[in-house]
């Protein structure tokens, strides 16, 4: 019986963690290991990330791999996307790594339009228009006089950036730069032009290599302070959500993902980009996926509606546990109410709570009298905005969606996935609930020629995990809110 191990640092927007991923005989397990905080520090107006905070919070992570007695046979760092670190001549880092919720972004896109339309920024990298992506920040970065990125040499995504602290090397990985609105979604090369118009020159970053590359090993002072020794980092899928598309348990091509949590992401895997007048009308998204594959998709607020709420009836003393949310929503009256979660007004409002009864005001319904009833309204509006992304998506995928895998958090949300069964009128496949840690391992156990294919990392995935199908119910009254829902303003 060979077993191998992999350890896999996943970091998102509040938290991290380090998991240890083991392969023996055809199954994968993942064990957590560490888990630190992360968050946003404001600094004199700007807003940044604490990369020092990062960078010892993963070697505390290996000081606990070596602890346990755990060799691994590679590294892997996945983070969210668009976020770049400044690096300079001599390698030095410049700079924290400016957040993408610093509002030094805003209004920039349209400004930038002026010298590269929005029609020709689409149609030259697929990916939607959002004011905090890559191109955007370095175009704020150079008309405000930015320092660190006007002397920076080149530019570092986050996990290459925590890799290059971590190996003394640097590498610029294809899924995370994919999500930066400047990478060219047929070369993957990135974009000349679209460099020059904002500002700095074409080399700033260095061409990308595909998931599964190896970094290099750990620093020989990093080695031995952690005890752990020269073990290579891999650059796996850098973007969580490409990790987590990875490890969605697939038996063939004819499917949707919704990845769910805080902010959710549906899409479908193509082998090519989908960059058509329809889908920028659509404001769809090309991102790079493992083995050169496209996630097209659409971003959709996902429980961050209800994770407000929940905030508000916390500092009124009502610390509703999710068992006892679910309870409440199976309790209320069904299709009172609805939301459009994508609507402005819920983006980050002072109260979660009046601006949703101050939709259902301003589109004519009724109030939402109690807690419950706004938890399902919540859960319904949700069910009936993934059923909305899901038609666009059917209008130009090369293929029939049959079902729908959703993985993430938000896979173990039973009476969610349910809705939305119900509301899609195809099947749900819910889990894993750890897909990004596990396409994490997998991509490395892939780079180490211990699989073979992404076809092979599923068929192992789905052998080593529990998932839990929900078929369609009630569809004459789903298909009925739906319409309402639709014609909401």
């Amino acid at each position: 019986m060979q077993k191998h191990t992999f350890l896999a640092f996943d970091l998102g927007a509040t938290s991290g963690r380090s998991i240890v991923g083991t392969l023996t005989d055809g199954k994968v397990e993942i064990k957590e290991l560490t888990r630190f905080p992360n968050g946003i520090v404001e600094l004199h107006g700007r807003y940044y990330w604490n990369l020092m905070g990062l960078y010892q919070a993963l070697k505390e992570g290996l000081v606990a791999c070596h602890r346990e007695g755990i060799v691994p046979q590679s590294i892997g760092i996945d983070t969210w996307g668009v976020d770049v670190v400044p690096i300079a001549a001599d390698g030095s880092i410049l700079s924290m790594p400016r957040s993408y919720r610093d509002p030094y972004t805003a209004g920039m896109p349209e400004r930038y339009f002026e010298k590269i339309s929005r029609e020709k920024v689409y149609q030259k990298t697929g990916i939607q228009i959002m004011n905090f992506n890559t191109l955007f920040q370095i175009y704020a970065g150079m008309e405000t006089g930015y320092t660190p990125l006007k002397q920076a040499e080149e530019l570092l995504f986050m996990p290459d950036a925590l890799a290059y602290m971590l190996t003394g090397k640097r590498a610029c990985e294809c899924t995370i730069a994919s999500t930066s609105q400047i990478l060219n979604p047929w070369t993957k090369e990135f974009d000349k032009e679209l460099l020059e118009a904002a500002g700095v020159k074409p080399s700033i970053f260095r061409k990308p290599v595909l998931s599964g590359t190896v970094v290099g090993p750990l620093t020989d002072a990093l080695a031995k302070e952690t005890g752990i020794g020269k073990v290579n980092v891999v650059s796996v899928a850098g973007h969580d959500t490409a990790s987590a598309v990875a490890a969605v348990p697939a038996w063939d091509t004819h499917f949707a993902y919704l990845s769910s949590g805080t902010w959710s992401l549906m899409g479908i895997e193509t082998q090519e980009p989908i960059i058509t007048p329809e889908t920028y009308e659509m404001n769809y998204t090309n991102e790079g996926g493992v083995e050169g594959t496209t996630r097209f998709l659409n971003n959709i607020c996902g429980m961050w509606i209800l994770e407000q709420c929940r905030k508000e009836w916390a500092s009124k003393g009502k610390n509703y546990s999710y068992p006892e949310i679910v309870e409440m929503a199976m309790s209320a009256e069904p299709f009172k109410a609805f939301i459009q979660p994508d609507d402005a007004s819920f983006a980050n409002p002072a109260s979660m709570l009046e601006a949703i009864n101050a939709f259902c005001q301003r589109t004519g319904q009724p109030a939402l009298e109690n807690d419950a009833q706004v938890v399902r309204c919540i859960f319904e509006s949700l069910a009936l905005r993934y059923r909305e992304v899901l038609e666009g998506l059917d209008r130009v995928a090369p293929f029939p969606i049959e079902r729908l895998h959703i993985i993430g958090g938000g896979s173990k949300n039973h009476l969610l996935n349910q809705f939305t069964a119900n509301a899609i009128a195809r099947p749900v496949i819910a889990g894993p609930s750890e897909a990004t840690a596990i396409g994490n391992v997998m991509i490395q156990a892939m780079g180490a020629g211990i699989v073979s294919s992404l076809t092979e990392m599923r068929s192992i995935i789905r052998a080593s995990i529990e998932t839990e199908e929900y078929a369609p119910q009630a569809v004459k009254e789903w298909e009925e809110a739906y319409q309402i829902f639709k014609d909401l303003a």
